[in-house]
């Protein structure tokens, strides 16, 4: 198994709480699920810590522990750099994307109370990644795409029901707004959906 592979399927379980935060990583425990040795692991290992998914306490990886000023920090990042990405899907979108993207609204109805929390949220990182592509800057997409992923850690560890007709209701702004070429309705639909997200992690909304 190769590295890459390896390290999506180690940040996989951590953004999806397979692996829960501030549990310890072994070493010599992952060679033996991935059937390599402790060299690759420890490389992998490395590259999410740079990403800040895990971090060392001591001699030991840990996953990054959850903490309302992570995501104080994380939220002042996202509220500059994903208006600014909107704004730009919108200016750059091509017409198969928009249509992608008003295809993923429509699926959007296909969510009802019963539908699991991470399904909800795994669908709205696709709707985010769509237009991300969008903007047609692939570092900042990169960006967004980390920061956001940290924020469904966020989502997952809270024990509501997340109703997905509330939660989706500023995608669908935000997917008309592109689609018009509305610059003003793009930025305020950000900033607001921002806002609410980090209200809802918080339990202030």
């Amino acid at each position: 198994m190769d590295s890459r592979t390896i390290y999506e399927a180690l940040r996989s379980k951590i953004i999806h709480l397979e692996l829960a935060p501030e549990s310890v990583l072994n070493l010599s425990e992952l060679a033996e699920e991935f059937g390599v040795s402790r060299t690759p692991i420890k490389e992998v290992l490395i590259t999410l810590q740079a990403e800040e998914w895990i971090m060392r306490q001591g001699t030991h990886f840990i996953v990054t522990p959850l903490s309302l000023e992570r995501i104080r920090e994380i939220t002042e990042i996202r509220m500059v750099m994903e208006v600014q990405a909107n704004i730009w899907a919108m200016q750059r979108i091509t017409p198969e994307e928009k249509q992608h993207l008003l295809q993923l609204k429509e699926r959007i109805a296909s969510f009802d109370a019963n539908s699991p929390n991470q399904s909800i949220v795994d669908f709205d990182s696709e709707i985010h990644r769509v237009i991300f592509t969008a903007a047609r800057n692939a570092q900042l997409t990169t960006m967004l795409e980390r920061i956001l992923s940290h924020y469904l850690r966020f989502w997952l560890s809270s024990p509501r029901i997340i109703d997905p007709e509330v939660f989706f209701s500023e995608a669908v702004e935000l997917i008309d707004a592109i689609a018009a070429g509305d610059e003003d309705g793009v930025r305020t639909c950000t900033v607001r959906h921002i806002r609410n997200s980090v209200a809802e992690i918080m339990g202030t909304r």
